[in-house]
């Protein structure tokens, strides 16, 4: 599976009630909330961001509360994929779970927001097109690129 879109960027820390605001969460509807996804730290995320665009955090992206909603914000706006140094556990959990891609990649620094990358979910290999240069990162095992691919653990199972 390859992926290929132009960077939103973010720094360390990101906590779910960043991703989406706890007083946005009086719905389930994917496209509500993702209509309020990064609100509160980037208002005009939601206007920029295109399908298949990649979000790139630092360290302990996703901490904070357990919610799926987090994950299915970020999703639902577009993002393709979301490259960090690394995650909360329970946010990497349940972003397999919705179906999410998410790589760990400790150079993230050298990522700029604007960059357009490529992925190769299979592999491993980032490619940022802008500057020609080339990360790798531990590909996912087959299992979890076929629940990735499937759309979410649900959606493999079925």
């Amino acid at each position: 599976m390859i992926s290929k879109g132009f960077i939103h960027k973010y720094g360390d820390n990101i906590d779910t009630d960043v991703i989406i605001p706890a007083r946005y969460l009086n719905t389930s509807d994917h496209k509500e909330l993702a209509s309020h996804c990064m609100v509160d730290i980037d208002a005009d995320f939601v206007n920029r961001v295109k399908g298949g665009d990649i979000m790139v955090g630092g360290f302990n992206f996703g901490c904070g509360s357990s919610r799926e909603h987090a994950p299915i914000a970020i999703k639902a706006s577009g993002i393709s994929c979301v490259i960090a140094k690394s995650f909360a556990r329970i946010f990497y959990r349940n972003a397999i779970n919705v179906g999410l891609p998410i790589l760990e990649c400790a150079e993230t620094d050298r990522i700029e927001a604007g960059d357009e990358l490529e992925i190769n979910f299979t592999n491993g290999e980032i490619h940022n097109i802008t500057k020609g240069e080339t990360y790798t990162t531990e590909p996912f095992p087959e299992f979890i690129q076929n629940i990735i691919a499937k759309g979410g653990l649900l959606n493999s199972i079925k």
